[in-house]
């Protein structure tokens, strides 16, 4: 089925080239629509095929020796990076339910311990949970969702070992320190306390992995005989449960890509009926928070950017709601920050994230100001209700993240935390820039950048250029530690704002989605050739990064324009696009459905066909290529990447590297320590560094 990657000896005792892996070609013919499609390696959907691990299993040791000469390489780039972390390491606490919470690494330690303090930040701590200790014996680890009952006496989190997002939820007492005997399965991890301590409500997952149910469970009973509270029949629609930072209720949210409904109940009762807040419609979305008397929403129904409106917690449906803030068509309502007496307002405007502080004593509004051109903002532990200050993190392609409390009232903005870069790191060493591109149909396209100081636009830079363009999730400028081992050795850092993200709101967004996600393409494309033009760099110097959505950006854009890059990586890359999105039992299929369109309909069909990099592989050459995927990933199949890397190595015309390297004990985030998941970071850097001859 495959050929072993061999080192034959030869008489003077050196080792030939190791021989890349070759995949069995069985045909499978997969019929749509009346079209024939020719899969060679459809075979290697089945993991508990045993040929599928050998294979690879194969093609890591055919990585591990053609990469063998950059060990030491990839070693150096490990210890720099994991140097660059400050090893001990404490987050900033925060108040919640008059305690102070938060967490710290500690030296070599992969994973943080979770603490709090009661009432005051100078008394002995408590550990609530180390998760180095919970780690012990298991090759993946991933702590989420960890929720504290109202009276503070128990602690509810999910945890889950093998990377497939399948959590279980746990259980312990904080005031002895012993687990529960209460252990729930099979869920997304989440929960909501109601206000009895006792009630706890979870969503459970199907065999697809989509949250469809939502469980209540009282503590000290069986959890088979929990009560099923809602039902999400709609496949493409998944669940969710999370209570109001005020703490008087429970939302229960239905979505899809482009839908949403809510439920609510009150969290005095847990045994009360859920009531409705406005039946879900085609192509709206709304958002909900509690405040006193009424629910905010976030909507965009009629407003394509989104608006803010109030309703009566008695009569919340449509009907019934009143124009807080309207719809403007330059800038984007992202979401908001509800206190008892503010609102912080978080909205995008030409590209950058902004927040407006909205006094609701006086209706006075005032925005928080930034000094630089490029950034990235965003609002983080605010938990406490009755808080009159602000906290979110700043950063930026040249400044590390820093964590700053904004009182709403004074406007007084206050520096909590900077995060240390360890050695002689100095943000004025670095330039950051924005420039533009032209897409094909004259859009501009932002592209973020960032090198170090004296560098000069010859044309002879190596530059990484990255990009995603998906679920409109914008590539904000942000720091990276990790990146200097790149920019100190030459390189420049792109990131290109392309189509699909909305950076530039929703029209953005759905300019690069369904049947114009070709659009996301081109857009990269021309930001590469703008870099070049402007002489930033040139073909042999030019690399191109993306993972998940953005390794299908990868896939597409080297099928259209396998010159324009010296070599590419792709992270757990979805490539297999048409047999994934007609395929309903794998995980998150049809929930996609608004963001690729369904294949089952012909003219998505046809559109999807179009560009799937999987099936637009063809005879010619490509860039060097390395692609990485987690054998556990239920997010994109490990087969989608391995076929197409078996695919390419069939049928692409020239010598240039090709590499796949599969964590056999991950998904798709890869590994889950500190430190382990820089493994292969360095993997990555080290064979760009070694494509340009850089040891």
């Amino acid at each position: 089925m495959y050929k072993e990657s061999v080192a034959i000896k030869t008489t003077n005792k050196e080792l030939e080239k190791p021989e890349a892996p070759v995949a069995d070609r069985i045909k499978t013919q997969l019929t749509k629509h009346g079209h024939i499609r020719n899969d060679f390696y459809y075979w290697m959907n089945d993991i508990n095929n045993p040929k599928v691990i050998e294979y690879l299993k194969s093609e890591n040791e055919y990585t591990k020796q053609k990469l063998a000469h950059t060990e030491g390489l990839q070693k150096k780039l490990f210890s720099e990076i994991v140097g660059r972390i400050k090893k001990e390491d404490e987050s900033v606490p925060y108040k919640y339910h008059g305690y102070f919470y938060y967490r710290r690494y500690e030296g070599a330690k992969e994973y943080p311990v979770y603490y709090r303090k009661k009432g005051m930040i100078d008394v002995t701590e408590e550990i609530m949970l180390d998760v180095n200790e919970m780690a012990k014996g298991h090759k993946f680890i991933n702590v989420v969702s960890l929720n504290v009952s109202p009276d503070n006496k128990l602690l509810a989190f999910g945890v889950d070992y093998s990377g497939r997002r399948k959590y279980e939820i746990l259980f312990k007492n904080l005031e002895t320190g012993e687990l529960l005997q209460d252990k729930i399965s099979n869920t997304s991890g989440s929960s909501a306390w109601a206000n009895d301590n006792t009630t706890i409500f979870y969503s459970k997952v199907d065999s697809s992995l989509r949250s469809y149910k939502i469980f209540k469970h009282l503590i000290g009973v069986e959890s088979s005989k929990d009560s099923e509270v809602y039902h999400e029949v709609d496949p493409t629609f998944s669940v969710y449960i999370n209570k109001s930072k005020s703490g008087k209720y429970i939302f229960i949210g239905s979505f899809s890509n482009t839908a949403t409904e809510y439920r609510y109940i009150d969290a005095d009762n847990p045994n009360g009926v859920l009531k409705l807040i406005n039946a879900r419609e085609k192509n709206h979305e709304y958002y909900v928070e509690h405040l006193d008397d009424k629910f905010l929403i976030t909507t965009n129904d009629d407003a394509k950017n989104f608006k803010l409106v109030e309703a009566g917690i008695n009569n919340p449906s449509k009907e019934n709601w009143k124009l807080r803030i309207p719809h403007r068509k330059e800038i984007l309502l992202e979401g908001i920050e509800v206190f008892k007496n503010f609102i912080a307002i978080l909205e995008r405007r030409d590209g950058l994230k902004k927040i407006r502080i909205l006094d609701l004593s006086n209706e006075t509004q005032k925005y928080i100001e930034f000094e630089e051109d490029t950034y990235s903002i965003y609002p983080t532990s605010n938990y406490d209700y009755e808080s009159k200050e602000l906290r979110f993190v700043y950063s930026s392609l040249t400044t590390p993240d820093t964590i700053y409390d904004f009182n709403m009232e004074t406007v007084e903005k206050k520096i909590l935390k900077e995060e240390k870069v360890v050695g002689n790191f100095n943000k004025e060493n670095y330039i950051s820039e924005r420039i533009f591109a032209y897409a094909d149909d004259g859009t501009k396209i932002p592209i973020s950048i960032v090198y170090k100081k004296g560098l000069i636009k010859d044309g002879k830079n190596p530059l990484l250029l990255t990009g995603y363009g998906a679920y409109g999730i914008s590539s904000d400028p942000d720091f990276s530690s990790t990146r200097l081992s790149l920019l100190d050795r030459g390189f420049i850092f792109a990131i290109a704002h392309i189509r699909g993200g909305q950076e530039f709101g929703r029209p953005w967004y759905e300019s690069g989605k369904l049947l114009n996600k070709k659009n996301t393409f081109t857009d990269f494309i021309s930001c590469a050739d703008t870099l070049i033009k402007n002489n930033y760099t040139s073909k042999e110097y030019l690399f191109a990064i993306g993972g998940s959505a953005g390794g299908l950006l990868i896939g597409a854009t080297i099928n259209l324009r396998p010159d324009l890059f010296k070599g590419v990586i792709a992270a757990v890359p979805f490539v297999d696009v048409l047999t994934t999105m007609l395929d309903d039992s794998i995980p998150l299929t049809t929930g996609e459905y608004d963001e690729w369109g369904n294949p089952n309909k012909k003219e998505f069909y046809e559109y999807i066909l179009s560009y799937s990099p999987y099936d637009n592989v063809e005879r010619k050459k490509y860039p060097a290529i390395l692609v990485t995927t987690g054998l556990n990933d239920s997010q994109v199949q490990y087969w989608e990447p391995a076929k197409w890397v078996a695919k390419l190595r069939d049928m692409k015309l020239d010598d240039n590297l090709l590499l796949f390297h599969a964590n056999m004990s991950a998904g798709h985030s890869g590994a889950s320590g500190r430190f382990e998941r820089y493994t292969v970071v360095s993997l990555e850097y080290a064979f760009i560094l070694d494509q340009l001859g850089i040891e």
